[in-house]
Order: structure tokens, then sequence, then C-alpha cells
């Protein structure tokens, strides 16, 4: 609904999806006072009282926040005794998320979530919408991220180019060979043996380290419900991410908002040809107001895959990457042993690489217009031998290109050239 201002409300829903937990006690709370018969009355009194003030509450915040699109920016007010009235500049959106809890598919309303730039990573958060109205708006602020006039009609629907999508029994495999999937497979055996041989002493574990034990099956679980059916399709407006069981979400990552590119191949994947590809997005350090699932910092884009669909992928992330690899000096052997089969790192124009890890591999690409600083790094073994490492630096927290372990006049060099590249490079961006 919306006035003649322009000024849209949420649904009216919303408070009763917001609450989530809070909702499913409250309905716990009130099903054995309608149907429990025979209870104290003042018991049940207390009951409906508490139910009434929370309801009242939900409906004191859903009447209270407004929003509107206002020019080219997104206008939100929220507020009773402190009014606020927040605009997010659709200019500097880092990504738009649509995103469906549980409780949210059951009532058919859908938050729309903006990623902002800048230091904060704060987000632009409406939560709930009807589902007929999301993708509508998406599209709309899209549009107007890319310099549409205000005035334009949203563009007509596109068909999705599908890139890649990961098979269920894949990703299933998958988490069963990673760190997470064996600690729980280590905690189960290790439960079930102590059933089986000391049912006492299995019991006391148990209970004294449930928190441990949930937390690590917690980790096993969100992964899968993250990564469930996730699919990558190519739009106008970027990459579109969508994917999830329980909660669903679709995300867009327009181009040039990604901060750096990481791909990762844990020993065991190897061996059966798999990778991961990740990037850091601005944005994504700090998500006020969302659960522990959405607070990760790396987005996901092939949970499990071959190197040959991670090129094709990295193809319409970074299509001018390096290809070619530099190894480095053979002395580093004596610092490094494990690490130095997999040091490597190489430059273009536009973007750096690196590659390290023990028994790890991790490959970091970052374009260098998104370069912060620039850093020379010298320990006292690496004095010794005559090597420094030099540290390129995002507005991301998660994704940092170290060129490790370089000679110290290959180090200086470089350094100079990637400070003359980066400013290059955000002068053409």
């Amino acid at each position: 609904m919306s006035d003649a201002d322009g000024w849209n409300r949420l649904h009216p829903l919303s408070p009763v999806v917001r609450g989530g937990r809070a909702t499913i006690a409250i309905a716990i709370l009130f099903l054995p006072t309608v149907f429990g018969g025979g209870r104290d009355q003042m018991r049940t009194l207390v009951d409906l009282v508490v139910v009434a003030v929370l309801v009242a509450l939900g409906f004191v915040s859903w009447i209270v926040t407004r929003w509107r699109v206002n020019g080219d920016d997104l206008q939100i007010e929220t507020g009773v005794l402190r009014r606020q009235s927040l605009r997010f500049p659709l200019s500097q959106v880092q990504a738009i998320d649509v995103v469906r809890p549980g409780l949210a598919r059951l009532f058919r309303v859908a938050e729309l979530r903006l990623r902002m730039g800048g230091a904060s990573g704060k987000s632009a958060r409406l939560a709930y919408l009807h589902e007929r109205e999301v993708e509508p708006l998406r599209d709309r602020l899209l549009a107007l991220a890319r310099g549409a006039p205000v005035g334009e009609a949203s563009p007509p629907v596109v068909e999705h180019h599908l890139l890649a999508t990961v098979p269920t029994s894949r990703l299933v495999a998958s988490i069963l060979v990673s760190d997470v999937g064996i600690a729980a497979e280590l905690v189960l055996l290790g439960l079930v043996l102590g059933i089986v041989y000391a049912p006492s002493a299995a019991a006391g574990i148990a209970s004294g380290g449930a928190v441990w034990i949930l937390s690590v099956f917690q980790l096993v679980w969100r992964r899968f419900n993250q990564e469930y059916r996730l699919s990558v399709a190519e739009v106008p407006d970027g990459l579109l991410l969508r994917g999830g069981l329980v909660a669903l979400t679709s995300e867009t990552i327009r181009p040039g908002r990604v901060q750096a590119v990481r791909l990762v191949e844990p020993m065991a994947w190897r061996l059966l040809g798999w990778c991961r590809l990740e990037v850091d997005i601005a944005g994504r350090q700090r998500s006020e107001g969302e659960g522990q699932a959405q607070r990760r910092a790396l987005r996901t884009i092939l949970p499990v895959g071959t190197p040959a669909l991670a090129d094709e992928l990295l193809d319409h992330l970074l299509p001018e990457r390096p290809r070619e690899l530099s190894p480095p000096p053979r002395r580093v052997r004596w610092k490094s042993p494990l690490r130095y089969p997999l040091l490597g790192w190489g430059r273009t124009p536009t973007c750096v690489v690196t590659r390290s890890g023990r028994l790890r591999r991790a490959t970091n690409w970052v374009p260098l217009e998104k370069v912060q600083s620039l850093r020379r790094v010298e320990g006292p073994v690496q004095r010794r031998l005559r090597l420094a490492s030099v540290h390129v630096d995002t507005a991301g927290r998660s994704v940092h290109a170290v060129i490790r372990d370089r000679d110290v006049g290959e180090a200086d060099a470089v350094l100079e050239e990637l400070v003359a590249s980066a400013r290059a490079a955000r002068k053409a961006a």
C-alpha cells in the first residue's frame, strides 16, 4: 500500500515473520491456553496479556515504518520516540538480495536486502514485502543503480543464462570429506563407540560437551542449508545466485563490485578433482539485524565443482586475470618446505593473483582498482634469506593477496610497479 507521496508500508505480517523463533514460542504458549482446558485462570490471563503485548508491539513497529524510492535513493523511516530517516544511495549498492526464511515462505513474503559499500558495510532491509512485489522492486532498484533515468519504466524480463548448478549428491560428498564434515564424523564415531563399549562414560562426555558437539553438527547443517541446489546465472545486472533449503536466497552481484576472488582446493578435494570458488564483496563484513547465517563475509559462487567450471565462472568475474604464475626462489624451501611447491604469483595491468597454502591450496585474485594499500613485510627469517613479502589489501576482510617470499630486489620492484598499476586501474575505472 502507498500514499500520495510515494510512501509504502511493509507487509502487515512482517512483525510475525521478523519474530521468527519468538513467533513459534508464542504459538506454543498460546495453544495450551486455547485447547488445554482446566488450566488456572490467572495463568491463562497472564499468557493472554503477554501475547497481547507482543502483538501490540509488533503492530506499532509495523505502523511506524515506511519506505519509498526518492529519486535515486531508497528512503526508510522508522522509530516511535526516536524517529529515523535513512537514505541509501542506489549508486553505492554492492549487491541486492532476496531472502525467504522458512517462516517467510509459509506466509508468502520475502525480504529485500541492499548491501551498501563503505567501511561499515551497512544494509538496507525491507523486511518483509509480499513475494509478488519483491522481484519487480529489485529490478527497478538495479536499473536505478546502473544509472537508468528515475522515471524510466522497469526493464523487460530477460532470460537467465544458467552458468552452473551444484548436484545435491556432489554437495553432500564434498561436505563429508571437508574439515567440518570429518570433524562431525569423528564426533559421531566417538559417540557410537562410547555407547557400545562404555555407556556411562559416553553419557558424561555427551552431557559435558553437548555445546561443542551441537556446534559441529550445526556447522555441517548450515553449510548444507545455504548451498543446497545453488545455481549461478548470468543476467544483465551481473551474476544471479539462487539457493537454499529452508531459507531461500536470491542475490545479484553487480559487475565491478567484487573486491577479491578465492579458489580453495583442500587436499582431499584435489584428489577428487574438486574446488570451491568464493568472492569477497564490500558491505558483507557487517550486516546489522541479520542472523549468523547471513553474516558470512565470503559469498560462495561454486560450493564444489571442477577446475574447468571454476575457470568458466572466473571468465565472467575477472576476464583479464593472470593466466601464468611465477614460482618463488629455491631458497624458500629452507623457510617453508611445505608451502614452497604451492607458492606463486602473477599480474596483468588490471589484476594480481597469488597462490599459497600447505595442505589446502588457495589462489586469490584481486582487481587492482580495488586495492586499498600495499605493504612490504620482511620478517627475521626472511631477512636472513634476503626474502620479503608484498601484501595487497582491499576493502574486504576475508581475502588478501600476499606475494609471499620473493627476492628482496624483486619485492621492491613489484611494490613500485603495483603502486603505479593500481593508480592507473582506479583512474580507468
